[in-house]
């Protein structure tokens, strides 16, 4: 008796069916990237009989010209209709850009036109955390008046606070403080603002720290003090003050 041998076909896949796969993964890609560049409104029109496509135009420019820095290009698009809440492909909007640039009028306007304040970028830092750093006092004033959240975490839990007391900036975070943030206030890992102003060798940032209330005894998850973390990054200067307790 004969035994026939039974195979199970295996589907084949031509060169030119891959080479359309990779085409439609490409297509796919692009328009990722253009909803993220372009805003909301983009993913909303997409398709729509009545695109525009040179409304995108004009968001791609005003983030390219916000990115340079470039205030007057940007208010003559933003007066032509670019959208104020368009994002780069690091979720960046103008008014994250231009806050970093410490642009207080540019700021001003974009907030007029609707630009919202609290729009974080991929990695949850928001213009307010990104004039903190930058140690741009009135753009943190504007920002705050305008309802941005000095509570909002980035990705690495830091607030605005923690870029203030990171970065020395004393007069943010005197501002910072006079609008209800407490001196006492635990971050990521126990840390707080006291302690990041310390390792970052700030005297007068610590100062400010002290006088509103901050425990110089308070200890991080790993035991150490205000202190302690500035003796180990040799802010010797610092290290003595935070352990007099005294705010001179």
């Amino acid at each position: 008796m004969t035994r026939h041998r039974h195979t199970i076909p295996t589907p084949s896949i031509s060169s030119y069916e891959i080479m359309n796969i990779c085409v439609r993964v490409h297509v796919l890609a692009v328009l990722a990237f253009l909803m993220v560049a372009t805003g909301p409104a983009y993913a909303q029109n997409m398709g729509a009989p009545d695109f525009d496509a040179s409304a995108y135009n004009l968001n791609a420019q005003l983030l390219a010209v916000s990115k340079r820095g470039d205030a007057e290009r940007a208010a003559a698009l933003i007066g032509r209709g670019a959208a104020v809440n368009s994002r780069n492909r690091n979720g960046e909007t103008p008014l994250m850009l231009f806050a970093k640039k410490g642009n207080l009028e540019l700021v001003k306007l974009l907030i007029e036109r609707g630009s919202d304040v609290g729009l974080a970028a991929l990695d949850r830092t928001t213009p307010l955390m990104a004039a903190a750093f930058e140690g741009h006092t009135e753009i943190v004033r504007v920002l705050l008046e305008a309802g941005a959240s000095p509570e909002a975490e980035d990705r690495l839990g830091k607030t605005a606070m923690v870029y203030a007391a990171g970065a020395g900036r004393t007069q943010v975070v005197r501002l910072l403080l006079d609008r209800g943030v407490s001196a006492q206030s635990r971050y990521r890992h126990e840390l707080t603002a006291l302690m990041w102003a310390a390792g970052a060798g700030s005297a007068d940032t610590v100062r400010a720290l002290l006088e509103r209330g901050a425990d110089p005894a308070a200890r991080d998850d790993r035991g150490m003090t205000a202190g302690d973390i500035a003796r180990k990054a040799n802010h010797d200067a610092v290290a003595t003050l935070l352990e007099s307790g005294q705010a001179k």
